[in-house]
C-alpha cells in the first residue's frame, strides 16, 4: 500500500531530476496541468495506459513509479537506520525517503555498503594482525634489522675518527643488513598482499579450513560409502602438501563426518528440511541421535547455507563454517556471549537464541547450542567436552523471536557498556 500511495511523489521527483515543467508534462501526455498535479500530491491513483505514458515520457520502467524502490536498497536503508538508532517511526519511512529522493538514497545506500565493507576489512587485519604468528615474526625481524641498521649509521656518522679496518667492518655490516631489511620488508608486503580466495595456510588449522572450504564442506564419497575405509580413500586422494599435523586434524574431522552421515544420512534429512520450518530436538527424535549429531548435519544441508561452529571446553574454536554475515574470528578470541559457550554452563540442554553480530549490518540467525560429551577414556579421567553452534540464517519476515545483539570479538565490537569486554574496541573514539 505504501509503494502504491507514492507513486504521484516519484513522478514528480522524477519530473524535477529531468527539469521537465509540470505543465509540459501534462501537455506532452495529453491531460490538464491540474490533474497531474493532484497526481502527483498523491491525490488521484493512476494505472493503466496514463501510468504507460508517463513513464515512456520520463524514461523509466512503470515499475519504477508503482513499486518504488527495489527491495535491497530499502534493505541497506534499514541497515543504516539500525547503525544510526533511529526510531521505529523514522525507520518507517525509508521507503518514502526513497520515493521522493532517489538519488540521496542511492548516496546514503552507497555510503551505508562502503562503510559495511570497511568495517569488515578492518575486521579481517585485526583479527589477522592479532594472533598471527607469521605477521608477528615478520614484523620483530624487520624492528630488530632496522634497530641494527640505525644503531651502525649511528655510529659512522659520529664524529669519532674510526680506524680504516672498523670502517670497513661497520659498511660491511650495514650492507648485510640493509639486504637483510630489504629481504625482509619484501617478504612481510608478499604475505599481507596474497591474492583473495583461500588464504595461505600458516598452521595446520588452516590448512584443514582451507581444504575444507575449497570442497564447500561437502563430500559425497563419505555420503555414498559406509564403509569404515572410507576416509582412508579420501585421504589417499588428498593433495600430498598437507603437513602431517594437518592430516592428523582433517581425519578426525572426516571420520566425524562419516559417522554422522551414517547415522543421519543427507537424503534422508534433506526431505524434512524443506518441509518446513528447522527444529533440530524434532529431528534428533525423529532419526534416533543427539542434537550435536543434527545440528552437524543440519550444516552440510547446501541449501539450508548454513554455519557451524565448534569449540572444545577451553574455549578454543576447532571447527568453523563460515557464513556470510556471521564473523568468526580466526586468530582472536570470540565474543563470551554467544550461545555457543553459554552451553558448556546448560549441559544436556538445547539453547535457541535470534542472534545478529553488531557492526555488521546486523544479518539475523538462528543459533542453536548444546554440548556433546565424547566417551571416556578409563576409569578416574575426565571425559572430554565440546560445544556446538548451528547458524541458520533467518528468513525475511520472520519476527518470532526477539534479537540479541552479539560481537565477533572485542577488539572490533562497538558495544562500549558490555560487561563481558575484555579489552577497548578500534571501532570506538577512544576515551579522553
Amino acid at each position: 500500500m505504501i509503494a502504491e500511495s507514492m507513486t504521484g511523489s516519484r513522478i514528480r521527483e522524477r519530473r524535477v531530476m529531468q527539469g521537465l515543467k509540470q505543465a509540459d508534462l501534462a501537455r506532452d501526455i495529453g491531460i490538464s496541468a491540474s490533474y497531474l498535479n493532484l497526481i502527483e500530491h498523491n491525490r488521484r491513483r493512476i494505472g493503466g495506459k496514463l501510468l504507460l505514458d508517463i513513464a515512456a515520457r520520463l524514461e523509466v520502467e512503470p515499475q519504477a513509479l508503482t513499486e518504488g524502490a527495489e527491495a535491497a536498497l530499502l534493505g541497506v536503508l534499514g541497515e543504516a537506520a539500525l547503525a544510526a538508532n533511529l526510531s521505529v517511526a523514522d525507520t518507517g519511512r525509508a521507503e518514502a525517503f526513497a520515493s521522493r529522493f532517489p538519488g540521496w538514497a542511492e548516496a546514503l545506500a552507497a555510503s551505508q555498503r562502503r562503510i559495511a565493507t570497511l568495517e569488515r576489512t578492518v575486521e579481517a587485519l585485526s583479527d589477522r594482525m592479532a594472533h598471527d604468528p607469521h605477521l608477528a615474526d615478520s614484523m620483530h625481524e624487520l624492528l630488530t634489522t632496522a634497530a641494527a641498521v640505525r644503531s651502525t649509521a649511528e655510529i659512522l656518522a659520529s664524529d669519532e675518527a674510526l680506524e680504516r679496518e672498523w670502517q670497513d667492518r661497520f659498511h660491511a655490516n650495514l650492507d648485510a643488513d640493509s639486504d637483510r631489511l630489504a629481504r625482509s620488508a619484501q617478504a612481510l608486503v608478499g604475505y599481507l598482499e596474497q591474492k583473495k580466495g583461500p588464504a595461505a595456510a600458516h598452521s595446520p588449522h588452516e590448512e584443514v579450513e582451507t581444504y575444507l572450504e575449497a570442497r564447500d564442506f561437502i563430500f559425497p564419497l563419505l555420503e555414498e560409502m559406509q564403509t569404515s575405509t572410507a576416509v582412508s580413500e579420501l585421504l589417499a586422494q588428498t593433495d600430498a602438501a598437507l603437513s602431517d599435523a594437518a592430516r592428523f586434524i582433517l581425519r578426525g574431522i572426516l571420520e566425524q563426518i562419516a559417522d554422522d552421515a551414517r547415522a543421519v544420512p543427507l537424503a534422508s534429512l534433506q526431505p524434512l528440511v524443506e518441509e518446513g520450518p528447522i527444529d533440530p530436538v524434532a529431528l534428533a527424535s525423529n532419526f534416533g541421535v543427539s542434537v550435536a549429531v543434527i545440528l552437524r548435519r543440519l550444516a552440510a544441508v547446501p541449501d539450508l547455507k548454513a554455519g557451524l561452529v565448534v569449540c572444545d571446553r577451553s574455549g578454543t574454536v576447532i571447527f568453523r563454517k563460515s557464513v556470510d554475515g556471521f564473523s568468526v574470528p580466526r586468530f582472536d578470541h570470540c565474543c563470551p556471549l554467544w550461545p555457543l559457550f553459554a552451553a558448556f554452563g546448560a549441559p544436556q540442554m538445547v539453547l535457541h537464541e535470534r542472534l545478529g553480530q553488531l557492526g555488521r549490518a546486523q544479518a539475523q540467525f538462528d543459533a542453536y547450542a548444546t554440548t556433546e560429551t565424547l566417551r571416556a577414556q578409563g576409569y578416574n579421567r575426565p571425559s572430554a567436552s565440546r560445544a556446538i553452534m548451528l547458524l541458520v540464517p533467518t528468513l525475511a519476515g520472520d519476527s518470532a523471536h526477539a534479537l540479541r545483539a552479539v560481537g565477533a570479538t572485542c577488539r572490533i565490537c562497538p558495544h562500549d557498556s558490555c560487561a563481558a569486554r575484555r579489552e577497548p574496541s578500534i571501532m570506538t573514539a577512544p576515551v579522553s
